[in-house]
């Protein structure tokens, strides 16, 4: 019963963490983030010229900050329950799941831009930042995945540990 409390209690935790680090994460990546400039005419908004290396660094600086949360987390959870690893690597993919979306939702709210409505309102050419987006769609996945790294990691320790205590036991006994 206590076993099943205290994983059930980093599955809680990690949904919590989850959702509020990255409704935190989605204020920094709406501020860091750079933006494309758009042109606004009445009939057609355009990025203006060609620039991918906005779109790519906005992307980059989301995954970043999703890899980091990644790290972070998990080792926040592994620290809470680490004899027992399922259930940290089933609340750090819960709260990666959870923190990945707040952060998405959070930073397009805030880095959002009513382009239909600026155009009905426009009698002249206007160049605004563009809305914030999320392009490379694997990037929705890192949180995920630096989660699933450093559970493997504390697992492959906790398995080398577990080898050299054994060699260590043989060594020291004594042969029949």
């Amino acid at each position: 019963m206590r076993t099943e409390r205290r994983a059930l209690a980093v599955l809680v935790a990690g949904f919590i963490v989850g959702l509020v680090s990255g409704a935190a994460l989605g204020v920094v990546w709406a501020a860091l983030a750079p933006r494309v400039p758009v042109i606004i005419r009445q009939d057609v908004s355009i990025p203006q010229g060609f620039q991918p290396e906005e779109y790519l660094a906005s992307d980059i600086a989301f995954g970043v900050l999703g890899l980091i949360a990644g790290v972070l987390v998990t080792i926040g959870l592994a620290y809470m329950r680490r004899e027992h690893l399922l259930s940290v690597l089933l609340g750090s993919l819960l709260a990666g799941t959870v923190g990945t979306a707040a952060m998405w939702f959070v930073g397009t709210r805030l880095g959002s831009v009513d382009i239909a409505g600026l155009q009905a309102t426009l009698t002249d050419e206007v160049v605004v930042d563009g809305p914030l987006e999320v392009h490379l769609s694997g990037m929705f996945l890192m949180w995920v995945v630096a989660s699933a790294a450093v559970v493997t990691l504390l697992a492959l320790s906790d398995w080398i540990g577990d080898l050299r205590s054994r060699a260590r036991s043989e060594r020291t006994s004594p042969s029949s």
